[in-house]
């Protein structure tokens, strides 16, 4: 089986007052399968990206099991405080393009 080209799939994201990632859920790879649905805090989603973590947008296939539609991946820029951000985005605003808010 070949290699996954990521670690993790953020389907939904919730913001704070401030325009910041407060949450996120997202499904992370156990080996060759993935995980229930997990919501996770922003601290937690900031400690996989500093890892190393490859995680993209998207949304598990319907009926399809480990199959999901990806988008974009998401990056962790440090300046004057740290942004999560997709690729496509230059600037200081947290958003996550094409992901749905829950």
């Amino acid at each position: 089986m070949a290699r996954l080209k990521y670690d993790g799939v953020i389907e939904a994201v919730r913001y704070s007052q401030d325009d910041r990632i407060s949450q996120v859920r997202m499904y992370e790879t156990r080996r060759i399968a993935f995980s229930d649905r997990l919501v996770i805090d922003r601290s937690d989603l900031v400690e996989r990206l500093r890892k190393g973590k490859r995680i993209v947008t998207g949304r598990r296939k319907t009926y399809w099991g480990n199959n999901f539609e990806t988008g974009q991946r998401v990056l962790l820029r440090n300046g004057k405080m740290e942004i999560i951000s997709t690729e496509d985005l230059a600037g200081e605003k947290e958003y996550l393009t094409g992901v749905p808010v829950f």
